[in-house]
């Protein structure tokens, strides 16, 4: 086979395209490949698919191909120009790349499968192309999945915010919980972040949501309130979150027992206490039977913690409530102990878990959780810590689009 017929093989080219010619620059490591079309061929315009008149060539154009072994392989053409009744003068499409594109078609396909494995400074190194090429490839992947996402149902989203950069500086993640893939990523995490996504979908939409899993923190609460028909009554506090509120009050009872231990001069107790701040904060998976043992012997010995834990961990029982009567039945049981209890901190959290008492009896309705998000949030943040942080919100969010979006972002 001829190095033309090779190459029009291998780009896919069919009538009208042909190769007209090939050149070998052993000297610059490059092969350039020129295209052309049959003298012949009437096309039509891009706008509107109308046959139209030919007008002229543009000068030459070139993009970047896959490389041929070690040569990076250059196609050249000069593309016709038609004119057309309606849009007046076009040029064609060409059928290896889009239009006003720098590269072919299958190198971009390419380097967005090297973008999904590293970086977009890795990329460029790898291909051998700038970082603004690079970038300008992975901007061009999300845009072109956004545009091809499927209005499909929402049955179930979760809401939840992930760090940018250091000191409180967040963005709010949108994801649907039943496909596992991120819908959108906004700004900060105010409440007209979330009203901004709210009001880009159509009210049919929002109305057929059945459930809004987020934390319980209030300016998503009143953005969903404003904006989302019976939004309140689809609010589903995700319990992990609650579980943290009573965590850290479980901790601060700890700590101000260990300041007290120590003002009293009780150094036996102080130090068995010491050293103990995981153990209290556990999951009931990740607990050992030694752990086990000491909890249960310091209960037992009448550590103010240990009734802080019995309390937390008995809270947990709500979420196994068959229904809201039954949870509630049970949050007025444990409610009424922790008042009695007089560890202010427990008693602080119970509080804040009555003030949100709807969102979080309506688990036991609708049974959600934001753990898929909480999972999609690490694989952000490994995102951000591979590219070593991000310097605008803009390209964070693209990113996080790219990698968590689930889009088909390919151009062939």
């Amino acid at each position: 086979m001829e190095d033309r017929a090779l190459y029009e093989t291998i780009l896919g080219l069919t009538a009208p395209w042909y190769v007209s010619r090939v050149e070998v620059r052993p000297k610059e490591e490059e092969v350039w490949i020129w295209v052309e079309p049959s003298a012949d061929t009437e096309f039509l315009c891009p706008e509107c698919g109308a046959a139209s008149t030919g007008y002229d060539r543009s000068e030459e154009r070139r993009w970047r191909h896959l490389d041929t072994c070690q040569f990076q392989t250059i196609l050249v053409s000069r593309v016709p120009r038609v004119r057309c009744e309606t849009h007046g003068v076009r040029q064609v499409k060409v059928p290896w790349a889009e239009q006003r594109g720098r590269f072919t078609l299958l190198f971009e396909a390419w380097a967005i499968r090297l973008l999904e494995e590293t970086t977009v400074l890795g990329t460029a190194e790898l291909l051998g192309i700038s970082w603004h090429e690079a970038s300008g490839i992975f901007r061009r992947a999300v845009s072109r999945g956004l545009l091809r996402r499927k209005d499909e149902p929402l049955r179930v989203v979760g809401i939840d915010e992930t760090s940018f950069q250091k000191r409180h500086d967040y963005v709010t993640v949108v994801a649907d919980l039943e496909r596992d893939r991120v819908l959108w990523v906004g700004e900060a995490r105010r409440q007209a972040t979330l009203e901004e996504y709210w009001r880009s979908r159509p009210e049919s939409e929002l109305k057929e949501l059945d459930a809004i899993v987020m934390d319980m923190w209030d300016p998503y609460i009143a953005a969903t309130r404003e904006s989302v028909p019976e939004g309140m009554s689809k609010i589903v506090f995700d319990r992990f979150h609650v579980m943290q509120h009573l965590n850290r009050a479980v901790d601060d009872v700890r700590r101000a027992e260990q300041r007290e231990l120590r003002k009293r001069g009780e150094d036996t107790r102080l130090q068995r206490l010491a050293g103990t701040r995981y153990l209290w904060l556990r999951g009931a998976k990740k607990r050992s039977d030694s752990d086990r043992e000491l909890i249960a012997s310091m209960r037992r010995a009448g550590y103010k913690v240990g009734r802080a834990w019995g309390i937390k961990e008995a809270a947990a029982e709500l979420w196994t409530a068959a229904t809201k009567s039954a949870a509630l039945q049970l949050f007025s049981e444990w409610y009424a102990w922790v008042i009695r209890s007089r560890l202010a901190p427990m008693k602080k959290a119970a509080k804040t878990l009555k003030y949100y008492l709807a969102g979080i009896l309506a688990y036991a309705e609708k049974p959600y959780t934001n753990a898929m998000t909480e999972g999609l949030n690490s694989k952000i943040q490994e995102i951000k810590y591979r590219a070593r942080g991000y310097r605008n919100r803009e390209n964070f969010r693209l990113a996080i689009l790219f990698h968590c979006g689930k889009l088909n972002m390919s151009p062939l």
